[in-house]
């Protein structure tokens, strides 16, 4: 298992913004495009909002780590950009997967079996 594609670029975070569809909980945002490339494209926002440097790099790790554990369980072809939001400051690993994960099925993207 290697690394997955991650969005780097703003016009492309841009593009996903504008086109994508949008769905929330109580942590995070998640915004979802089609991109047809033949595999998933993961880009992560944290605000300075959020907290300072520390907490904000954390807070991003944690989401990475999770979207890295369930790359095979979310259908392929796809931009997914993930927005933190405030109550993600004070959540542990387990509150952050069963968010992301009620974001996937949402999107209608995770195969759950």
């Amino acid at each position: 298992m290697g690394k997955f594609q991650s969005l780097k670029k703003n016009r492309e975070f841009q593009r996903v913004y504008r086109q994508g569809r949008t769905k929330v909980n109580r942590t995070f945002v998640m915004v979802v495009l089609e991109n047809r490339m033949g595999e998933n494209r993961v880009g992560i926002s944290v605000s300075k909002k959020i907290g300072n440097s520390v907490v904000r790099h954390r807070v991003t790790r944690v989401i990475r780590e999770v979207m890295r554990l369930h790359r095979e369980d979310v259908e392929v072809g796809y931009d997914i950009v993930v927005i933190a939001r405030k109550p993600a400051i004070d959540s542990g690993y387990v509150k952050y997967e069963r968010a992301l994960l009620h974001l996937l099925k949402l999107h209608h993207i995770y195969k759950d079996e």
